[in-house]
């Protein structure tokens, strides 16, 4: 900080808050964007009192399952999006929730946290999402979606930010991933082990529920969230699209989203 002196008065002029790749105002949008794409331990650095800032927290999205019989990525769930957690008003959370209330800052910093995608596994589960926070406000990892274990045994969506989907099955206990309140939707089912393609479900979106799986077609990814927090609508938080055998066709990904599992 610093002082200059304006018409024989003395005013402070203080650092603006840093942190992240800051994007300026521009003519058609009058905000600071600090975007961060990394952990950073340091974080958001405020420099202004009582400081009220708008937020948009999403999570590391779930793996797709695998299929442990042939080692392909074949007949899988999709995994679910990450946890989507935003205050910007007139703009939705995920799971269909509303925004979240103001956030006022203090003069201090604000470590960020940033998760990462799950990996995939051709011999079970692969992980979840990693989980995102910023000044207690923490968003879930989206859920890995099911693996097809052998022609007569597969494995449901696991819980998360959204949910995972689940593999195919033949005898229909399997259970999709749930979402997390105020965050993201659940999972799709997948087929009830129905040839020739058996497509697994659709990972949860923070927009909407993962679509079920087909015969010949994995389940679409739930769509994601338009945020206008950046200056201009985009969607985020997409899930995943079920896989299918050799003969069948991948999921799509949700809007703002990855591809099939």
């Amino acid at each position: 900080a610093g002082s200059v002196a304006s018409n024989a008065s003395t005013k402070t002029v203080l650092a603006l808050p840093s942190g992240g790749t800051i994007t300026p105002p521009t003519n058609s949008y009058n905000y600071y964007v600090h975007t961060f794409n990394t952990s950073d331990s340091t974080g958001f650095t405020n420099t202004i009192a009582n400081l009220s800032v708008e937020y948009l927290i999403i999570a590391g999205g779930g793996a797709g399952g695998g299929n442990i019989s042939t080692g392909a990525m074949t007949g899988g769930g999709g995994g679910g999006a990450g946890g989507y957690r935003c205050n910007v008003s007139g703009e939705s959370s995920g799971g269909g929730a509303s925004a979240e209330g103001a956030m006022t800052l203090s003069v201090t910093n604000y470590p960020v946290v940033v998760g990462g995608g799950g990996t995939g596994s051709t011999s079970g589960y692969g992980t979840d999402g990693d989980f995102s926070s910023f000044n207690s406000i923490q968003s879930n990892g989206g859920g890995a979606g099911g693996f097809q274990e052998s022609s007569t045994n597969s494995e449901s969506g696991k819980n998360g930010g959204s949910g995972g989907g689940t593999a195919t099955d033949d005898s229909g206990s399997w259970t999709v991933g749930t979402g997390t309140s105020g965050q993201g939707y659940n999972g799709g089912l997948g087929t009830q082990y129905t040839s020739p393609a058996y497509g697994g479900g659709g990972g949860g979106g923070a927009g909407a529920v993962g679509s079920n799986g087909t015969s010949s077609v994995g389940g679409n990814g739930g769509e994601g969230v338009s945020s206008s927090i950046t200056g201009s609508g985009t969607y985020r938080a997409g899930g995943g699209g079920g896989g299918t055998y050799t003969s069948g066709t991948l999921g799509l990904g949700g809007n703002g989203s990855g591809g099939g599992a």
